[in-house]
């Protein structure tokens, strides 16, 4: 059996690849796992449980819930809320685990589970390889340990979880939105209440799209993977700016009042220098990945800050983060972590202290956003090679060189492996978007007949 767990969680086309056996099987194994210390301890271990508004979470809940209960584990089901909301509610409440079910931005067929430790931190590599080896080996045939009597878990609904976690969201803020005018693109997903109602008790003027989710409409044409809508409806209300999440909410993008894109490393930067500028970026430092815009690292450099990078993936960032101390990291794609204040990706968190910073200093979106330019970035995914020799073919490191020599220090070349796929992504960043593509295109060609 190949490794269940990817770089966030289970995922798969709910009822296909991630069915109902699956995820119950892996609840169990999750329950054993996690929850063991607490058993061992001499109380009754604890479970979170929430989902986003897919059709198939229903059932998937359904299973996960009973897996959870007949290993012996009480669980709270605190119903359709943000990843992060889980997460918050874990390590708030004291339980022994969280388990969320989404697959974030993905289309509305698949879906996934998301494990979390105690205090709501995802799971290193070495707790995920554990589950998966008690699963396996119960489902080749070992019994598992089953209660009985009393001894099973009982499931309640936590109601009080929604509230909860918004008075988290507010109880943070450093200060009030009153005055702005916040257009929200909930992707008809886990934040599609959450959301609104934080902006609002904040002080925000709110216009709410994708916000009404039917469990099938997730992520459909909007959302922070499809911003159209969102710079449309932002000019359209006169809005200060734009916040877009996904599914589950765990990211935020942002769009300005003249309806042009923000990134994650734009809001990253614009978040440090008001971290700063309040003394909570500890070690003058942001944490980000290789993938992260030339011109952000440029931008931090101008103003001070060091750029420290990962791996792709919020899990690495946010190990580099707890391993070194750091308070601020993310990715590009709209994962910003604010450790002081979630141990994840907080998409709603990032949005209203954005929002925040507009309100705080008076200045607009494009403004504060103009403290980094962002370079032109070429990604070219070549399929159909043999990507284990990226690191060790003469042929591509002399390509890579020369192109570096030509791009200077304003340009940046990466070759990356994909992780799923037989395939070597190859990125370039340029102060000039023609420049980019022809390195880029030279670079794919020369991948393709290095490794083809």
């Amino acid at each position: 059996m190949g490794r269940l767990f990817g770089t966030d969680g289970v995922r798969g086309v709910a009822n296909a690849d991630l069915t109902a056996e699956l995820a119950l099987g892996l609840s169990v194994a999750a329950a054993h796992v996690l929850a063991e210390a607490g058993t061992f301890a001499g109380h009754r271990p604890t479970a979170v449980v929430g989902r986003d508004p897919r059709a198939s979470g229903e059932f998937l809940e359904a299973a996960v819930v009973a897996g959870l209960a007949s290993a012996g584990v009480d669980v709270l089901r605190v119903g359709v809320l943000p990843t992060p909301a889980v997460a918050y509610l874990t390590g708030v409440l004291g339980a022994d685990l969280g388990v969320m079910l989404s697959a974030s931005h993905n289309a509305m067929p698949d879906n996934g589970i998301k494990f979390f430790a105690r205090g709501g931190h995802k799971l290193a590599d070495e707790l995920e390889d554990r589950i998966e080896r008690v699963y396996e080996q119960h489902r080749t045939g070992e019994p598992w340990e089953r209660p009985t009597g009393a001894g099973v878990g009982r499931v309640r609904a936590y109601e009080e979880g929604f509230d909860k976690y918004v008075a988290h969201l507010i109880g943070v803020l450093p200060n009030r939105l009153d005055g702005l005018k916040v257009v929200l693109d909930e992707a008809h997903g886990a934040a599609a209440r959450v959301s609104p109602e934080a902006f609002t008790r904040a002080g925000a003027e709110i216009v709410t799209i994708g916000a009404e989710p039917d469990g099938l409409n997730i992520n459909d044409g909007c959302g922070s993977t499809h911003l159209d809508l969102l710079k449309a409806a932002v000019v359209e209300h006169g809005a200060d700016l734009g916040i877009a999440h996904d599914g589950d909410a765990d990211r935020c993008l942002a769009v300005d009042a003249e309806g042009n894109e923000v990134d994650g490393d734009q809001i990253l930067a614009v978040l440090a220098l008001a971290m700063r500028e309040a003394g909570t970026l500890r070690g003058d430092a942001v944490v980000g990945t290789v993938m992260s815009n030339l011109g952000f690292k440029l931008a931090m450099e101008r103003e001070g800050l060091q750029l420290v990078q990962t791996g792709v993936g919020d899990r690495y960032v946010l190990e580099s983060m707890k391993e070194h101390g750091y308070a601020l990291g993310g990715e590009q794609s709209g994962h910003v972590i604010i450790l002081d204040h979630a141990t994840t990706g907080d998409g709603t968190l990032t949005g209203l202290m954005l929002a925040a910073r507009l309100a705080a200093t008076g200045r607009t979106l494009a403004d504060l956003a103009g403290v980094m330019e962002r370079l032109p970035q070429v990604l070219v995914n070549v399929p159909d090679v043999d990507k284990s020799r990226v690191a060790t073919s003469a042929e591509l490191t002399t390509a890579v060189t020369e192109a570096e020599r030509e791009l200077g220090a304003t340009g940046r070349v990466l070759l990356r492996p994909s992780g799923t796929e037989p395939l070597v992504r190859v990125m370039v960043e340029a102060a000039d978007i023609d420049q980019a593509r022809s390195v880029a295109g030279r670079l794919a060609d020369v991948v393709k007949s290095a490794l083809g």
